[in-house]
């Protein structure tokens, strides 16, 4: 009998899902409001079901691409990959792309709201078995497009972030950092990776993405560890190493914990006019559509941002239990609002190169849209005007068009990086493509690359 009724049950649970799913809070702010050094944070709002407004995962049509501001081009670089979502730059002008997605997590997302959130990551396209590769791409003849193809690095384990110090490159894989030797011009390498320090994960690991990136002498690295829920309801003691940004020591493999309370830091770069270490980083959910902005802070050493217990400095979260008074008071207000709910991922600060002068001093973001805000935000890519080393204006929009006119994902943008040439490459995990963003009279060629500032020895 059990076995008969609990489909029915099921389905008409999922019809009652998904058709209130449009019917949840509504923001009555513009996205700009949530934008900025000084973002408006209105009161909470909580409901017993959440917000759910995710775009159909649907892919590009044929011919069809992402639009580039005014006096921009976009061409795709790549086609045809399975699920690409970080990049990186290597010094020879190859681009490595993690083709990666969510291993398994048979503990994350129990109980009702959980089996809502696989229903809604289903069709956000975000339940593909994962590739577990990393892809070199090469443009061998200098026409932006990539003619050369290889699967570089296989049988990893949702690989995301990349680095590379001197003959060695540095791969965080969901559960450890792991590398392999490196030398330039390698298109594939088939030695097994060694293991350099481990990496919470286990059977939640809920923001399983890992990021890294080398410090400017070569010495450390810097990895991205997200919480493990949305606002600590599995427990703080899921929590141990997480919502952080660690610092490992290459020589040794030894780590400490950088900073804390980063409920889920993703991109991570150099500014390169202070030298200071800046972030990414996705906020809480389910306190209305208008809450709370994601952001990108410099990252202090020692620093507390505020996760679990307050956001955007010392706005306290009330569903936290027990409250921390003393950790609120220590927290650290971001230094510039990306939008609520725009899931802003990728982050690399631009330099001189193909791209128009204003868009040379400042930051891009990769925003890979919302799920938990009527109407959607995100699904673009920014750009973040800087002076003097800080952000000095609004954003810019530089790659649109992700949704098409019915609201639908042809494509989602995660990470972000700069070329050789400095134009702007950034990976789309839902159009399955790599896009290259340059100025519309961009010169073919140069003298010789530019330099990245913040390039680790080699």
């Amino acid at each position: 009998m059990h076995s008969t009724i609990r489909p029915a049950l099921m389905l008409s649970a999922t019809v009652a899902v998904l058709s209130l799913a449009g019917c949840g809070d509504q923001a009555t702010l513009p996205v700009s409001a949530g934008t900025g050094p000084n973002p408006t944070l209105p009161e909470p709002k909580s409901s017993l079901i959440p917000t759910v407004n995710i775009a159909d995962a649907v892919g590009w049509p044929q011919g069809a691409q992402p639009v580039a501001a005014q006096g921009l081009s976009v061409t795709p670089f790549a086609t045809g990959l399975d699920h690409p979502r970080w990049l990186r730059a290597l010094p020879n002008g190859d681009i490595l792309v993690a083709e990666t997605n969510a291993p398994p997590k048979p503990e994350d997302g129990k109980g009702i709201k959980g089996w809502v959130m696989g229903l809604v990551m289903g069709k956000a396209g975000a339940k593909t078995p994962s590739a577990d590769r990393i892809t070199l791409l090469r443009d061998t003849d200098g026409d932006g497009k990539a003619d050369v193809r290889e699967p570089f690095l296989q049988g990893l384990y949702s690989p995301f972030g990349m680095a590379l110090v001197g003959n060695d490159l540095y791969i965080a894989n969901t559960d450890a950092v792991v590398k392999v030797p490196y030398k330039e011009g390698d298109t594939k390498i088939t030695a097994k990776p060694v293991k350099v320090v481990d990496l919470p994960a286990g059977p939640i690991n809920h923001h399983w993405t890992k990021n890294i990136i080398a410090s400017r002498d070569g010495g450390k690295l810097y990895a991205t560890v997200g919480s493990n829920s949305n606002v600590g309801e599995n427990g703080m003691e899921a929590e141990q190493g997480r919502a952080a940004i660690w610092e490992i020591d290459l020589k040794t493999g030894a780590h400490r914990i950088f900073a804390t309370g980063l409920r889920n830091p993703n991109g991570m770069d150099w500014n390169p006019v202070t030298g200071a270490l800046w972030t990414a980083v996705n906020e809480r959910d389910e306190i209305g559509s208008d809450l709370v902005p994601d952001y990108m802070t410099s990252v202090k050493d020692g620093g507390f941002y505020g996760w679990p217990y307050s956001y955007y400095g010392q706005h306290v979260d009330q569903r936290v239990e027990p409250q921390r008074p003393d950790l609120v008071a220590k927290a650290i207000p971001p230094d510039y609002a990306l939008g609520p709910h725009t899931a802003s991922l990728g982050l690399t600060f631009s330099r001189p190169g193909e791209l128009p002068a204003n868009l040379q001093q400042g930051a891009f973001i990769g925003q890979h849209g919302s799920w938990n805000r009527d109407p959607a935000s995100g699904y673009k890519v920014i750009f973040v005007p800087f002076q003097n080393g800080k952000p000095s204006g609004e954003p810019v929009d530089v790659l649109a068009g992700f949704l098409d006119k019915d609201g639908k994902a042809q494509g989602r943008p995660v990470g972000v990086t700069l070329d050789n040439k400095g134009a702007l490459l950034v990976a789309d995990d839902v159009g399955n493509a790599v896009w290259r963003v340059s100025g519309s009279n961009a010169a073919q060629s140069a003298e010789r690359p530019a330099e990245r500032p913040d390039q680790p020895a080699q």
